[in-house]
C-alpha cells in the first residue's frame, strides 16, 4: 500500500518537501508496532479515535479508560472497548461501514505521541468482550502504518485524576451525568431511568453549570 495520495504528493510539491517527505517515511513508518510503541500505548489511559463515515465525512472521537485499555495483542493487532455514550455510535457505526481507522496517542507530561492507522472490526460477543467488564463492544486494529509524530507542539500537561465513570473490575460504572437531564428521560431504557430517578434529575442549565464547573458527577 502506498502511504501517500496524490493530493498529498501534490502538496509535497507546491511547498517542496518531498524529499523530506519521503525521507521520514523511510525513517519512521512501519507496517507494525515497535516493542517502544507497544510499550508507550500500553502506559496510556486515552487516545484519538478518527473514523470515516458512509457519505465520506470523517469524526474524531475521544477514548479513555484505565492506563492500559488499549491492549497490543501482537506487533500488528491491538484491540481496545467501547464503553457506554450517548447512543448515537458514530465511531462504531462508521468502522462497521468502512472500517478504516486512525489512532493517535499522546503522553502530554513527557511531549510525545505514536499514530497509526489500519482496518478496524467491532465484536460484539467472545472472549475479548468479556476480559472488557463494562464494554458493549470490543474493537480489534489490524495495523497498516505506525509512526512516531514530532512533539514539538504537544503542549505540556499534567494529568489531575482518571474519570470516576470507568467501569469497575465487575462491569459496573456511574451513570452519566447527562442522563440525569429532566428532559432526556423519556428516551433512556428502563434501568438508566430508574438510577437517573434515584440519584436526582437535573435540567438543562444545571447540567451546563457542572460543565462548565468541572463537576461531571
Amino acid at each position: 500500500m502506498t502511504f501517500f495520495t496524490n493530493s498529498h504528493r501534490q502538496m509535497q510539491t507546491e511547498f517542496g518537501s518531498t524529499a523530506l517527505a519521503d525521507r521520514i517515511v523511510e525513517a519512521a513508518v512501519t507496517e507494525q508496532l515497535s516493542e517502544t510503541q507497544t510499550d508507550f500505548i500500553h502506559s496510556r489511559n486515552m487516545f484519538f479515535l478518527s473514523t470515516i463515515d458512509e457519505a465520506g465525512f470523517p469524526s474524531c472521537s475521544y477514548k479513555g479508560g484505565a492506563h492500559g485499555f488499549v491492549r497490543v495483542l501482537n506487533a500488528n493487532t491491538l484491540i481496545f472497548p467501547n464503553y457506554d455514550g450517548n447512543g448515537m455510535y458514530l465511531s462504531m457505526g462508521n468502522i462497521e461501514a468502512l472500517g478504516k481507522v486512525g489512532l493517535l496517542f499522546v503522553d502530554f507530561e513527557t511531549p510525545q505521541r505514536v499514530r497509526l492507522r489500519g482496518q478496524a472490526r467491532c465484536y460484539r460477543d467472545g472472549a475479548l468482550l468479556k476480559s472488557y467488564p463494562g464494554a458493549n463492544l470490543v474493537v480489534e486494529v489490524t495495523i497498516e502504518h505506525a509512526w512516531i509524530n514530532c512533539p514539538r507542539y504537544v503542549h505540556q500537561m499534567q494529568p489531575i485524576e482518571q474519570s470516576p465513570y470507568i467501569p469497575d473490575a465487575t462491569g459496573r460504572f456511574q451513570i452519566a451525568l447527562w442522563k440525569r437531564i429532566d428532559l432526556m428521560q423519556d428516551v433512556l431504557t428502563d434501568s438508566d431511568r430508574a438510577e437517573a430517578e434515584s440519584l436526582g434529575l437535573i435540567t438543562i442549565e444545571d447540567y451546563e453549570a457542572r460543565v462548565a464547573a468541572g463537576t461531571l458527577v
